[in-house]
């Protein structure tokens, strides 16, 4: 995508590193002269930006001339492939769990996707009007130094996912290896294999994620089509759906869906201003559910079927959701593992585009240092931070993976609801009302009270309504878990009254 940027610019096809300002928090001041070159760790990491074709470009709002970006279908492709993979069929493993058979697992993943992923679909329309990141867009409602919680939450969110991308994928590895290959060296290999994709930056970001789903799709039609006299084997449930098993599966798809929103308009900076949102947000939100509900749906199939066939739960007792999807695979011979081999380096697309978000929050949290140090190289902190977790993550991946995603969508929620108040009734849908030149002056910005007011004291009301193995919330005995809508809707209303007291004592 940054590539036909260039090319629009200077029609041989070269990536630019950087045609406004630089890394990081930089201000122009702050910059080196034209003529006089960067010097010491930055001069070098600049130097390989060059050299490699590396997107140098931090957090900084992308200027209006530099937004000319027409592909408009790169939204559709990133957030398909983003999806294409095996992590959706690990969530959907999650509702037979909770009790449901595979119809009702299937229903909640249905109506949930197609109602959360609304979030991160509209959000992503405002990349282009703004150019401004997500987390960047947040200092709008949450001031310049409070949003800082939320990029915190976030940069949490975001390795946690990585951390069970990069297990998952080591499993697979493991699978079909035979145990050959460790789990453990697995994660190392699809740990490092992202790392490479994400230290590029957009350019390649792009170039991969336009690609990189169509050997997924013939893995995952291949896995279906060998175990499908597996799938039609469902094991029985006793009795109908409860509305509590319902909602609490809906909180894991949620938690799935919702926290994208929170990255959403980093894919879309480059885009014209002038790009029809409705065409980005239709592009986005089939990007996103498509693949989701299709896979979660084949994963809670998968679920269903794991008891009743003897190899399949052999396989996951060994090397979880890689051993099952091996020995789906098993009756296609040789040609089987190596499509496993394939699964697993399906997820590098999700993972290096999680980790180039991570490496925009990492120089959000910490401008100081990353007014010195270029966005590419946050990628190696990530892949120091994500390797040692992953091994310790996998050693009970089930158990880990419920209590991460139940907390997720609570914070999640709780700030977009004030994100999106801000938006619609404060700033009347108009994107020229984040003025782009104060996005760092935190004497212009709002403070921010009262986004953390409303977010903080609308978990009195959601903490009595989560269902969670170490809790269990009074309302939740009786309604399911009810945090993130809960947390969503009270953040919201009372993020009205506060904003507006806040506005009238700051002017801001």
């Amino acid at each position: 995508m940054a590539a036909e940027l260039q090319r629009e610019k200077t029609g041989d096809g070269a990536v630019p590193h950087s045609s406004g300002p630089d890394e990081g928090s930089e201000t122009a001041s702050t910059q080196a002269a034209p003529d006089k070159p960067e010097t010491g760790l930055r001069g070098r990491l600049v130097w390989a930006a060059k050299v490699g074709r590396i997107e140098i470009r931090g957090i900084a709002p992308v200027p209006f001339e530099e937004r000319t970006v027409k592909r408009t279908l790169n939204v559709f492709t990133l957030w398909w492939c983003m999806n294409f993979n095996i992590l959706p069929i690990t969530f959907g493993m999650i509702g037979p769990t909770y009790g449901l058979n595979f119809r009702d697992s299937s229903l909640v993943v249905l109506f949930f996707t197609l109602l959360t992923a609304l979030l991160p679909a509209y959000l992503s329309t405002l990349g282009p009007k703004t150019g401004m990141r997500q987390m960047i867009q947040a200092r709008y409602s949450f001031g310049r130094y409070i949003v800082c919680l939320p990029v915190l939450l976030n940069l949490a969110t975001l390795t946690g996912f990585c951390v069970i991308m990069a297990v998952i994928g080591g499993q697979c590895l493991s699978a079909v290896s035979g145990g050959g290959l460790s789990p453990s060296v697995g994660i190392v290999v699809i740990a490092i294999l992202a790392l490479i994709i994400s230290f590029c930056g957009f350019t390649v970001l792009h170039a991969y994620e336009r690609w990189a789903w169509i050997p997924a799709l013939i893995a995952i039609v291949v896995a279906t089509g060998t175990g499908g006299a597996g799938l039609t084997r469902q094991a029985t449930v006793e009795g109908s759906a409860t509305a509590s098993a319902v909602l609490s599966f809906g909180m894991i798809v949620a938690s799935y869906t919702i926290p994208w929103a929170c990255l959403a308009s980093d894919f879309t900076t480059y885009l014209e201003p002038k790009t029809m949102s409705s065409k980005i947000f239709t592009y986005a939100y089939l990007g996103l559910c498509t693949p989701t509900i299709l896979l979660m749906i084949l994963g809670s199939a998968i679920g269903c079927s794991v008891t009743v066939n003897p190899s399949w739960l052999a396989g996951y007792d060994d090397s979880l959701v890689g051993g099952v999807l091996a020995a789906m695979l098993e009756p296609a011979g040789g040609f089987g593992k190596f499509l496993v081999v394939v699964l697993s380096f399906t997820l590098l697309g999700n993972i290096a585009a999680t980790s180039y978000s991570i490496t925009l929050n990492l120089q959000m949290l910490i401008p100081a240092v990353s007014s010195r140090v270029p966005r590419y190289a946050f990628a190696l902190v990530l892949t120091a931070i994500v390797i040692p977790v992953s091994l310790r993550a996998a050693s009970d991946f089930f158990a880990n993976l419920e209590n991460f995603v139940a907390l997720i969508g609570y914070w999640s929620s709780a700030f977009l609801g004030a994100v999106l108040v801000e938006h619609f009734v404060f700033r009347g849908r108009d994107c020229d009302a984040y003025a782009p030149d104060i996005w760092e002056d935190a004497a212009r910005l709002p403070l921010g009270i009262a986004a953390l007011a409303a977010s903080v004291l609308s978990f009195a009301l959601v903490v009595p309504c989560m269902d969670q193995v170490w809790f269990t919330g009074p309302i939740a005995r009786t309604t399911g878990d009810i945090g993130f809508e809960v947390a969503f809707v009270l953040t919201a209303v009372l993020y009205l009254p506060f904003r507006r007291f806040e506005k009238k004592i700051t002017g801001r």
